[in-house]
């Protein structure tokens, strides 16, 4: 993709949750090594936003790009290449409790087309290197903590490399110390040349490492820092 170009570009966009208008005439832009909180009141339209960015929900007015993706022509047959292109990390972990961390891991780069066994075995090791967990990966998610937890989701939004995540409340459940280390984690991305956007309630994260701040209120969307 050039480097030029937004990674998220939105353009008069309506977000829509079973039929009813959540947010509308949205016009938004992050380039590449951005960071930008999402804020706003529960029901705000924080989380129905990444989950339009992210394919999720369809987008069926206004013109949006992800990626370099379409968002007007994404379906559930192809919403899987816009996945490729950006990692996802979910207040909830979002972890296969059956299976070990290397599992849930393998499970992610399988479905979005790795095919080489020893080439996804080095990524699988890349990405807990990453986030401090290389000796977890035989345990359960059961057997690990909750910020344990979150940095498997974290490395599993970062195994494909992509340019941009989106996180919805990725502290929510956790205490105030492990909110802190996964913090410090995510603030990393957008110095490793990755874009963040991430919704929270945490004032406290977005003073520790100021960036763009998106607000949602009243059914807009307000770029606080445009």
């Amino acid at each position: 993709m050039d480097q030029g170009e937004p990674l998220i570009q939105l353009t008069g966009v309506e977000v829509r949750h079973h039929e009813h208008v959540v947010l509308s005439d949205i016009h938004l832009k992050v380039r590449q090594g951005e960071l930008v909180y999402l804020v706003g009141r529960t029901g705000s339209g924080k989380s129905s936003l990444l989950r339009t960015l992210y394919g999720d929900l369809s987008l069926r007015s206004g013109n949006g790009r992800v990626c370099d993706v379409n968002l007007n022509k994404v379906t559930s047959r192809n919403v899987h290449v816009l996945r490729r292109k950006l990692g996802m990390v979910f207040q909830d972990f979002g972890l296969l409790e059956d299976r070990s961390v290397d599992d849930n891991l393998l499970f992610a780069l399988n479905a979005t087309g790795w095919t080489d066994s020893q080439a996804k075995r080095r990524r699988i090791d890349e990405v807990l290197a990453a986030v401090g967990l290389e000796h977890k990966g035989y345990k359960l998610p059961h057997e690990l903590s909750g910020g344990e937890q979150q940095r498997v989701a974290i490395a599993r939004a970062l195994l494909n490399d992509p340019p941009l995540l989106l996180a919805d409340e990725p502290t929510g459940n956790l205490d105030p110390d492990t909110t802190e280390d996964i913090l410090k984690l995510l603030h990393a991305l957008p110095d490793q040349g990755k874009s963040l956007v991430m919704a929270t309630h945490d004032w406290g994260s977005i003073d520790q490492r100021p960036g763009r701040v998106w607000r949602c209120q009243d059914g807009v969307v307000h770029d606080e820092h445009a």
